[in-house]
């Protein structure tokens, strides 16, 4: 993408009557997803009180009193409300948001039960494979193209399945997974949204641009709650599984139309890379638990408080900062990828992500081994800082600090 024909076309852009409706439609389904977030939640809130449908603190809970856990119900009655109250500008994706509507519905319901009663892992991932295959093979929605990364472009059926799949399993997982803090998935599901729908915007893909923004604006609606001291609520596994769903479904579609649109202005040449970048921050934090897990002896699905939102908790931030700090780092790959991706292959930008996951790793060791330490006496705190320093990447010493 050149910079400079981006910025001549969104000029042209907004000058477009179909742009303007297409605009005027995303921002209006913001602003109706917003407010019907902020009006259902205390709904759920009291519903959940009466019926002691609560979650109580436990060994890895980060909260200290029993809060409503069913934000998830509020987050899919705003998408659904504000999705469908406009009509269809553009037919082009209009079957495959549809059918992600179908796939949605189908990940609430397992949600709802998950967060009741709970459900057998292998189930869960059933369902979460079975809403992929709908897009799949109904909307034949896959990744058949891979920009050249370590030498590959068109792949076979079989293959693209697969790796769509997988993605999907991923990215639902990875927003489940960093549903830990007040505000965290909702704030990064946010960004990510709403960079999606910008560019399926620009791009005159409506369809998705008014999910994308709908989405955006029942997370705005529901932050206002997670973040409140006297009317809290979480957005539980019915929230978390809506959400890396949907924003599997824009990762996907957003690398199948950048090979599409392979030399309009607007489209990039390492478009996974990019919607990597986009959601790094669970993605890389996914991997490296997973990793931690599996080095300990441990099953990679066993829970425990070593996401490095826990972490930085752990060193005395709030949830909010914690949340900020996370987001921060989020956004600020996003913006540096665009600006300095043009002459970089897909390759070397791997690698570059790989290099920027084991520095993120490491930091990951620092961290928890600095909570460790100020958890000590301030007397002693700085010789043992010292000498567990020295011991750190010693044998199994590691382990303890990953």
């Amino acid at each position: 993408m050149n910079l400079e024909l981006l910025l001549s076309y969104i000029q042209n852009k907004l000058t477009d009557d179909l742009f303007q409706l297409g605009l005027y439609q995303c921002l209006l389904s913001f602003l109706v997803a917003c407010f019907v977030a902020v009006v259902s939640i205390p709904v759920v809130i009291k519903i959940s009180e009466l019926k002691f449908l609560m979650e109580k603190p436990g060994v890895r809970s980060s909260h200290k009193t029993a809060t409503p856990t069913f934000g998830g119900i509020a987050i899919f009655a705003a998408i659904l409300i504000s999705y469908f109250l406009w009509p269809a500008i553009d037919q082009t994706d209009i079957y495959r948001t549809n059918l992600s509507i179908v796939g949605m519905s189908i990940l609430f319901f397992i949600g709802i039960k998950d967060d009741m009663v709970g459900i057998d892992p292998n189930k869960k991932i059933f369902f979460q494979v079975l809403p992929s295959l709908i897009l799949i093979f109904f909307g034949k929605l896959r990744i058949d193209y891979l920009y050249g990364i370590f030498g590959m472009y068109h792949i076979n059926d079989v293959f693209s399945i697969l790796i769509t799949c997988l993605i999907f399993i991923t990215i639902i997982n990875a927003i489940n997974l960093i549903d830990g803090i007040d505000g965290l998935a909702g704030a990064i599901s946010t960004l990510a949204s709403l960079t999606f729908g910008g560019w399926f915007l620009l791009t005159n893909h409506f369809a998705m641009a008014c999910l994308a923004f709908t989405l955006s604006g029942a997370l705005v609606g529901f932050l206002r709650f997670n973040f409140s001291h006297t009317s809290k609520i979480f957005m539980g596994n019915t929230g978390s599984l809506i959400l890396g769903f949907l924003l599997s479904f824009f990762a996907v579609r957003f690398i199948n139309l950048n090979n599409s649109f392979r030399f309009d202005p607007t489209s990039f040449f390492n478009a996974p890379i990019i919607a990597i970048v986009i959601l790094i921050v669970p993605i890389f934090d996914t991997l490296r638990v997973f990793l931690v897990r599996i080095m300990a002896g441990r099953s990679p699905f066993s829970a425990d408080r070593n996401h490095m939102h826990h972490i930085i908790v752990d060193n005395g931030l709030s949830h909010a900062a914690a949340t900020a700090v996370l987001c921060s780092i989020s956004l600020l790959n996003t913006i540096l990828f665009f600006l300095f991706h043009r002459d970089i292959s897909n390759t070397v930008s791997l690698f570059i992500l790989i290099g920027m996951f084991f520095l993120y790793m490491t930091m990951g060791v620092f961290l928890k081994m600095r909570a460790r330490v100020q958890a000590i006496d301030k007397p002693r705190r700085k010789g043992l800082y010292l000498s567990q320093l020295a011991n750190a990447f010693s044998g199994k010493n590691i382990l303890r600090y990953l």
